[in-house]
Order: C-alpha cells, then sequence, then structure tokens
C-alpha cells in the first residue's frame, strides 16, 4: 500500500496521522526518512495523540529510544541519527523491542539495511510551505 498526504497545515499533519494510526496493530516497525526538520518527531507527536497515548512525546535525540505506556499498547520511539552500525544498534536495545510494541525509527537512514522487511516507511519531505508525507507498508 502507497499513501501520499500534503499537508499545509498542522491540521492536515495530524490528520493524515490519524488516518495511518487507524491501520495500526501495535506491532509494526514504521521507518522515518527525511532531512532535519521535516517534521518526524512532529508526526509522532500526532501518531501518538491519535493512538491514544498519554505520554508527553518528545524527541529520543540523546536518550536514543523513549517509551510510551498509556496507549492501547506499547510504542517505542527511536532516534537512530549517532547509530553508525549494527554494534551500536544492538546497544540501543532495539533487537529485544522488535514484536513487543509498535517501533517508531527516526533517521532510518542509518539502519536501512538492519530493517525488518515488512518495515513500513514514512517519507517526510519539503513541499513549498508545506509537507509532504508518503507512506509505503506490506498491507
Amino acid at each position: 500500500m502507497e499513501k501520499t498526504f500534503i499537508c499545509h497545515t498542522l491540521a492536515d499533519t495530524e490528520k493524515a496521522a490519524g488516518e495511518i494510526a487507524g491501520l495500526l496493530q501495535g506491532r509494526e516497525v514504521i521507518a522515518y526518512f527525511g532531512d532535519l526538520g521535516a517534521g518526524k518527531t512532529t508526526f509522532t507527536r500526532y501518531l501518538c495523540a491519535a493512538l491514544g497515548v498519554k505520554d508527553e512525546v518528545t524527541s529520543p535525540t540523546f536518550a536514543m529510544v523513549h517509551e510510551y505506556h498509556t496507549g492501547p499498547f506499547p510504542v517505542y520511539h527511536f532516534d537512530m541519527y549517532r547509530v553508525d552500525g549494527e554494534d551500536s544498534l544492538f546497544s540501543t536495545g532495539y533487537y529485544d523491542y522488535l514484536g513487543n510494541g509498535l517501533l517508531l525509527i527516526e533517521w532510518s537512514e542509518n539502519i536501512e539495511d538492519l530493517l525488518p522487511e515488512d518495515a513500513w516507511r514514512i517519507t517526510l519531505s519539503y513541499h513549498g510551505e508545506g509537507r509532504i508525507i508518503r507512506l509505503e507498508n506490506g498491507l
């Protein structure tokens, strides 16, 4: 399945996140791709809100992973910006999280070869004054 959302406002981004949230079962790996400032963390905030997560969603840049347990299933929010191979990926605990909740992974470019084959891909990019959010998954 592929779907593209053109988002001119934050409300458009929130709507796109809500639509994608409605497709999730809670065991997916969602790999984000996009430049710095493309809106990965903002999109994650809206996605988690649409899932009913009550925790404050912030960038996991320094923590590497944030865990949210207030929604219908666990959500694990990763930042792979500083990951530079399988050894450093292993140290994040990534492999322990697989299959135990929804994994949302910022900077997936850095671990693209190590993602599960059935990982969903969300690419965020600039488009004039807004954003393009492109979803690709195995549904």
